[in-house]
């Protein structure tokens, strides 16, 4: 793994004298036409001929040693191999082994690569009501829901979280702000808790009206983009948590490709899971149909061109390698930096890891929120910088939305693990989110009210700044 505007320089050392030259066999720099080769073997069924590759020769820099630097200039997945040619043969000597592979990221992921997560819902009043009070409009709400009424409670707004821009940016000093899904949920058809999960997504090309305040002058998504030029007004990036495997029920895609659902031999749409829980709000989508393909990158595209600058992608272990490697790159034709982060938890670490090579993927998961006593630490620790160094950047998360609350334990293990997930970094890709600043110790419940505890006079903000 290394990064735009770096070198690499490789070497060639003859076990044996001889008359000859030496080349480096590469295709690095043919970033894009790697990438319209991929998109054509999907969109036109062409087959792939590498024509990315091509020689370099190699400078003879001692006694059968030649050696050549390459500079990286732009993002991809890329190989090379030297080789040798004595003078007057016609076949080339290779080393034995595979090709040397790099993962060359933007130059901009190097480091301060510092995620704040946030969940659009709590940035409201009635999120920041507690105790006793929470209970009573529990109560009210499940009376009324007996009678046969939906009751949804009020949503925090766009709006509401572009208000806290300059805190997370400037006080904070976080560099990424990361949306969990924002797209319109189910309200009543499979609704889960008071809202519907927002990783049933019903369209992905919409926003949630919930999100938005009602305002003639500006419709749902365009306060959306406020919130987007916020954060690049700030020099911030903005990522979108995007469920692609699956959707909610009722989806648009139900109506206009319901061939797209993955169904069991009795008929049944598939409903997917994970640690042997199954999402029952959910229905999977299947990946053997490269039309689904196309359509999944046409919706990465479309919210690039709204001002995303990278996606969390959901499950993403759950899709195929080569649907990824499609869809990376028919992004990266037009937004060649964009970054592609992958939630693996749970998936197996060889998937990861082809994943963020192959597929070029630029970030995935670390679990060290999972490792909690010392001999854990020690046993993961090595193993992310590994992956890390080989593949791309695991980032460490103090605190998500599936696990509890740290403060929920005490406020000096909050800030005991929040530190660790900083110090023990790669490229400082650390993560948290939003009440981890304040000491929220209630879970994250994305389909419920939960509160972040904004503002509390005892809180870890100077530390995490």
């Amino acid at each position: 793994m290394a990064f735009c505007g770096d070198t690499v320089t490789f070497e060639l050392e003859l076990p044996f004298s001889a008359h000859g030259a030496a080349w480096l066999r590469t295709n690095l720099g043919g970033a894009s036409k790697s990438r319209r080769e991929i998109i054509h073997a999907v969109e036109k069924e062409e087959i792939r001929l590498d024509g990315a590759w091509y020689d370099i020769p190699m400078n003879l820099t001692g006694e059968a040693v030649f050696s050549v630097t390459v500079p990286l200039t732009e993002p991809g997945h890329f190989q090379a191999k030297c080789f040798f040619m004595e003078t007057g043969a016609h076949d080339p000597v290779w080393p034995e082994g595979e090709n040397c592979i790099i993962n060359a990221e933007p130059a901009g992921t190097c480091g301060a690569n510092i995620i704040y997560n946030a969940f659009v819902r709590q940035f409201s009043e009635t999120f920041r009501s507690r105790g006793a009070e929470k209970e009573r409009i529990r109560h009210l709400a499940g009376q009324i829901e007996e009678h046969g009424y939906t009751v949804i409670p009020e949503s925090g707004k766009f709006r509401d979280l572009k208000e806290k821009i300059p805190f997370i940016f400037g006080e904070l000093g976080c560099r990424v702000l990361h949306l969990l899904p924002v797209h319109p949920t189910p309200t009543t058809f499979a609704r889960m808790g008071s809202f519907g999960s927002p990783y049933a997504a019903l369209s992905f090309t919409d926003v949630d009206g919930a999100l938005a305040r009602f305002d003639p002058a500006a419709t749902p998504m365009e306060q959306f983009l406020e919130l987007a030029d916020a954060v690049h007004y700030h020099n911030g990036h903005l990522f979108l948590d995007i469920a692609i495997n699956h959707t909610g029920w009722g989806a648009t895609i139900h109506e206009k490709h319901p061939e797209w659902l993955m169904r069991k031999p009795d008929g049944q749409i598939e409903q997917p899971g994970a640690w042997g829980v199954v999402w029952e709000d959910l229905t999977r989508l299947d990946y053997s149909n490269q039309d689904l393909w196309k359509y999944m990158a046409d919706i990465f595209l479309l919210w690039c061109s709204r001002g995303v600058d990278g996606y969390r992608c959901d499950a993403g272990y759950m899709i195929p390698v080569k649907a990824w490697e499609y869809i990376v790159a028919k992004v990266r034709d037009q937004y060649p930096e964009t970054v592609f982060f992958l939630e693996g938890l749970g998936g197996p670490v060889d998937t990861m890891c082809r994943i963020l090579g192959k597929a070029n993927f630029n970030w995935a998961y670390s679990e060290l929120f999972q490792n909690y006593d010392r001999n854990q630490l020690e046993n993961y620790l090595p193993q992310v910088f590994d992956i890390s160094a080989q593949h791309g950047s695991l980032v460490h998360f103090a605190e998500t939305h599936d696990n509890l609350r740290l403060a929920s334990f005490s406020k000096t293990y909050a800030r005991m693990r929040t530190a660790l997930s900083a110090l023990m970094s790669v490229c400082g890709g650390f993560g948290f989110a939003n009440g981890v600043e304040w000491f929220a110790e209630e879970k994250i419940d994305v389909h419920d009210i939960c509160s972040l505890n904004w503002g509390a006079e005892e809180n870890q903000v100077a530390d995490i700044r």
